[in-house]
Parts: C-alpha cells; structure tokens; sequence
C-alpha cells in the first residue's frame, strides 16, 4: 500500500503535542497507519514549518446566514443585531445559494472538517449534498407561545425530514433544535425535549444580560425584538431564576445539549447546571465562538470560569452575519491573544478531538488515531493560516 508520510515542528495528535522527531503516516484510503519516530518512518517523509493537527470541528455555525457577510456592523450590541437579522433575510434565492456555496468552499479551505450547523429552512441541502465535509444538521425551532406550539414544531420536524432526504452522501445528521431561552415557549421545549431522546442538541444561550432578566423580572432589552415580531409583552413565565436554570429542566432524555455563546452565564449556572445534567442523565457541552460575541457585543464568555469547573469546551464561528471569517483557527488565535495562559494543546484538543466528541464522530475525525480518518492541516507559525493537507 502507498503511504503518505509527513513531519513537522510539532505534531499536535488531539491529545497532546509532540515534537519534530515524531512523523505523521497516511495510508492510501487517507486514514492514520502510525505515528513514529522520524528515523523509524523509511523514505519520503514531507518535512513541513509549523504544526501538523487533526481537521478542525465546527460546532456552531449559520450557513444559511451566508449572505449576511459584511451587511451588519460590528459592535451593534446583540439586541440591536437580532433585530437586524429577522429584517433583513429579503434576498433572492440565487444570491443566498452562492454565497453558501462559497462560505462551505471557505470552511474546507481552513482545515475544517466536520459542522454543527443552525438552520431553519432547507436552503443548505444543495450544497452539503455534494460536500465532503461531516455535518450535522440543527433543525433550529422558533415558536414563541404555547398556542402555537404544536403547529411550529411540525412544521420544523418537516424540515428535518427534508434534509434527512436530501442526505445521501452518509455524512449528514439531523436533530430538532430550540433556538433560546427567549425564543422557545414551555410547551414547545416539551416537545422538543419528546423528539430529541439521545440526541445531539444545541441551543443559544445567555448571549445578553437581557435573557437573564426576562426570566428574573419579565422585563428588559428583549421586549424590543419582541414588539417587532408582533408580540406585546414577554411570553415567558417569570421565575426568578436565569434563563439557563430556567429552561434546562425541559430536558430530560439522555440529549447531549451544546450550549452556545455563554457570554453571560455565570458559576453559579455552571454549578446548577453540572448537578442536574448529573441527575438526568444529560451531557453538557459549552460552544464557545469568542470572535462572534467579538463581533456583537465586543466581549468574550467567562472562559476561565468554564475551566476552572472543567466543563468541556468546543469552538464555533457562528455565521457571517457575525464574523469577519469562518475559520476555527481564528477561534483559536483570538482566544490564545486574550487568554495567553490557556495551553496552546488544550485550545487545538477543543478544536479537533471535544467537537468530534460533541459531534459524536469522534470515531472517525479529531485525533491521529490508527484507523480514523479525520484530516490533516497544517497551522502555520503563529497561527496564521491553516492549510488542508488531506
């Protein structure tokens, strides 16, 4: 059999980082024979500057929001965007299907191998059906009120059906998803949390101050979106609590549920929630997309509080509404300038090996595990650039 083999300054395994005495071996079919030592690996070994890493997972993104690139400024603050997006998705059909083909073709080129993507209609199936890339589909639901429930959510369980035809490549899978806090009624995380038993799940979550008082007081900032969308007063019951403590008790059937964004949440929700993933047999994983909130609201989630608590960690670029770029890399960077302390190895181990896992591809994408197949990318110095070497 034709071996590929390949060394670098370092080797970054999805485990842990080596040095440049070790080299990389790719069989024919593009999975991992072996990784040995460099006088062990025989003849024709690439010699390559930089570090040699598994393909990167993407766990949050809005592929569907392509078109969106460059049309809302930066630092708008979340509300004010929020509103922006629900009024201005008026684009013709031809436009948001090349601009999806192209941010798909962008993800590849920087090293990204496998995407949790957001998506409330089936503009996307097109594209991914001829991708090469690992999706998983997050049927996105908004229904606001209980009245209303039932009805939304079929139509959105119909859309999940969609794309699940429209999936014949054996790289796609799809979940039925809650948007928000702010945005799903309690009847209607009834039956999201009834169709999603042992699912992959994903929900925005505590991305403003705002969402925590909606369910503390049933006021604040969201009231604004709200009366845009034709509703005059919150539709959300009054707890007490935030928001997280308010609506994780929806879910109780084994789901792994990816929490996005994060930027307001706080220990003590961390603490409550690890104590009732615990008693209900949950898994809870913390998405964070630092370049997005960055973008939004120019300030990043308490990342050291989620560390010190060990919560597993996996990185987004949400959309191109909200990002200069779709570029896991750029995650990294942004997180090792303003977190210099967090070691280079965990930060690649949350963009390779934790997003498979969240994923639950962890068998085939995230590390140089003999038989998996989950891509090689070079980063470059300083982590500049990534480049997809297979």
């Amino acid at each position: 059999m034709q071996y590929t083999k390949f060394k670098a300054d370092y080797l970054f395994t999805g485990y842990e980082m080596l040095d440049k005495n070790h080299a990389l071996i790719i069989d024919g079919k593009g999975c991992i024979a072996d990784i040995t030592a460099v006088e062990d690996a025989g003849d024709d070994v690439q010699v390559f500057q930089g570090i040699l890493s598994p393909g990167f997972v993407n766990c949050h993104c809005h592929l569907e929001l392509s078109h969106l690139k460059g049309v809302i400024p930066p630092h708008t603050g979340l509300i004010e965007f929020l509103c922006s997006v629900v009024t201005k998705r008026g684009f013709p059909k031809e436009v948001i299907r090349e601009e999806i083909r192209k941010a798909e073709a962008e993800m590849r080129r920087n090293g990204i191998v496998a995407v949790g993507d957001i998506g409330n209609t089936t503009d996307t199936t097109a594209i991914k059906r001829g991708s090469t890339l690992y999706w998983h589909n997050f049927v996105e639901v908004l229904s606001f009120t209980d009245d209303q429930a039932e009805e939304n959510v079929s139509g959105y369980q119909r859309i999940l059906q969609q794309m699940d035809a429209a999936a014949n490549n054996g790289k796609q899978r799809s979940s039925l998803v809650p948007h928000a806090p702010y945005s799903i009624s309690p009847h209607s995380f009834e039956l999201i949390n009834a169709a999603t038993e042992g699912a992959v799940i994903s929900m925005h979550n505590q991305e403003h101050p705002a969402e925590n008082t909606l369910y503390q007081t049933g006021d604040g900032a969201y009231l604004r979106l709200f009366e845009i969308l034709g509703i005059r007063r919150s539709p959300f019951p009054v707890t007490g609590k935030t928001s997280l403590q308010s609506v994780l008790p929806h879910f109780n059937k084994g789901q792994t549920l990816l929490l996005v964004h994060n930027t307001s949440t706080s220990e003590e929700d961390v603490l409550f929630a690890d104590r009732y993933a615990a008693d209900n047999q949950l898994s809870l994983v913390y998405c964070l997309c630092p370049n997005a909130n960055l973008y939004i609201e120019n300030r990043l989630p308490p990342v050291s509080m989620f560390l010190k608590n060990n919560c597993s960690i996996v990185l987004g670029t949400d959309s191109y509404s909200s990002n200069w770029q779709l570029s896991i890399l750029k995650e990294v960077a942004t997180l090792r300038q303003h977190i210099p302390e967090i070691p280079l190895h965990t930060l690649l181990q949350w963009a390779t090996l934790n997003g498979a896992k969240a994923l639950r591809r962890e068998d085939v994408l995230g590390s140089f595990e003999k038989g998996k197949q989950p891509g090689v990318v070079l980063i470059e110095e300083g982590l500049e650039r990534a480049t997809r070497l297979i």
